[in-house]
């Protein structure tokens, strides 16, 4: 844009320049005079000197006075195209500014208030807690630490942890697997202990899966350069020494380990908590980790949330209502639950949206003293649970938060009654020592 400007301005000044003048011409020549058809010379008279000093205090006053300048309408446009591009650019910051601090309104709230601090994970190779941004680095640097330890299990960690393709994790497994089982059947034959790097299906297979290179020297073999039949230019192999029976069967073992991997995942922390009987215990404030939602679909479905009064007066078929509550649930991520206990404690826990209720009920049980005993969970509106039923969380509207009320099996308290015994204690000590009230 300066450019184009630039060049029109060049070419007016260009044109309201006057005619040329030779570069030896006498500078004080007057412009404009005309000569005659002969081109013969006049004769003139040298000015007089007061006509000088009028002449000069003219010249003087004139350029006293302010001179517009020539191309007003060429800087004029250039800087209003100038002043445009600035606006535009200042109303676009402002605008992802206003965006950021309102997004940023939505799901942020007083952490005091929140009935969890937030959603964390634990390492199953460390046992550190980690936040849902840290779990995956924490996991990487946790497997490569293992290598020095043990670099079969650090590789197949790798291939089946850093790889999210699980069709080319199996295709490349797969093909390691074929690479063991021939050179177990061919312990002599120096091919199949020879992996060409540039190989197509070595390439397009096996070299784009993380974890498959580490995974074939810790078997034994060693990057070597080798001649190749045709071709000026050593190539790059993987060499494997001619091995040992005993060799041999480790190398199945090894294999087999590849075929059982699994990729190692940080596992929620449900965060077990306590509190003393409160009227509060339907009251959840959730932080925004809980929801499957950008800040801006949270803004919109609190908007939503006004109209929901006019919305459930409107004649709909179960169908449809079906339809609806399956498309809110899939909005969260995960569910804070909250127990209520026969002596009026909560119990809390944080789980997964999709988690089935086995899940539910095998945590209930690892808090109680005496886990072995039958128990039932009642969902709000009386809903009893089943322990067997493979049924995710969100499926019976336990999300993203819910009170259940908890009692032992009636049949087995009266049956301990009767035999004398006594109503046994709920919760283990290590609970009941950060038991907290709730706010």
């Amino acid at each position: 844009m300066k450019k184009f400007f630039d060049d029109i301005k060049k070419d007016i000044k260009f044109k309201s320049a006057g005619p040329g003048k030779k570069l030896t011409e006498e500078t004080r020549a007057v412009v404009g005079v005309p000569q005659s058809s002969s081109g013969s010379k006049q004769n003139r008279h040298a000015p007089s000197e007061g006509a000088q000093r009028a002449g000069a205090a003219a010249l003087a006053r004139i350029e006293q006075q302010h001179r517009p300048k020539v191309h007003t309408s060429q800087d004029a446009i250039r800087n209003q195209v100038k002043r445009e591009l600035e606006a535009e650019a200042a109303a676009l910051a402002e605008k992802e500014k206003a965006a950021t601090a309102e997004g940023s309104k939505v799901p942020v709230k007083d952490p005091a208030c929140l009935s969890v601090s937030g959603v964390y994970f634990t390492c199953p190779l460390t046992g550190a807690t980690l936040t849902k941004t840290d779990r995956e680095v924490h996991i990487k640097e946790a497997i490569f630490m293992r290598f020095e330890e043990d670099a079969v299990e650090a590789s197949v960690m790798m291939i089946h942890t850093f790889n999210k393709d699980r069709e080319k994790v199996k295709a490349a497994v797969d093909i390691i697997s074929k690479y063991v089982e021939n050179i177990c059947k061919n312990p002599t034959e120096e091919k199949y202990r020879k992996l060409k790097l540039s190989n197509k299906v070595f390439q397009d297979k096996v070299h784009c899966v993380e974890g498959s290179r580490e995974f074939l020297q810790a078997l034994g073999f060693t990057s070597t350069l080798l001649p190749v039949e045709g071709q000026e230019e050593e190539e790059e192999f993987l060499v494997l020494p001619e091995q040992s029976p005993d060799a041999l069967e480790l190398m199945k073992e090894r294999r087999d380990r590849l075929q059982r991997g699994e990729p190692v995942r940080a596992q929620l922390d449900r965060q077990p908590q306590v509190f003393r009987p409160s009227t509060n215990a339907t009251r959840f404030e959730l932080p925004p980790e809980f929801y499957n939602l950008t800040a801006e679909e949270l803004k919109k479905e609190q908007q939503q949330r006004s109209d929901l009064v006019e919305k459930n007066t409107m004649l709909r078929t179960k169908a449809m209502r079906e339809k609806e509550e399956q498309r809110e649930r899939r909005k969260y991520n995960y569910t804070l639950l909250r127990i209520r206990l026969p002596d009026g404690n909560l119990l809390q826990g944080t789980f997964y949206a999709w988690d089935r209720l086995p899940v539910l009920f095998r945590f209930v049980r690892e808090s109680l003293v005496d886990g072995w005993q039958p128990f039932e969970l009642i969902a709000p509106g009386g809903q009893k649970l089943q322990e067997s039923e493979e049924v995710a969380l969100a499926e019976c509207n336990l999300v993203p938060a819910a009170l259940l009320s908890f009692a032992w099996d009636a049949a087995v308290q009266a049956d301990i009654a009767a035999a004398g015994g006594s109503s046994p204690a709920l919760l283990k000590s290590e609970l009941l020592e950060r038991i907290t009230t709730l706010s």
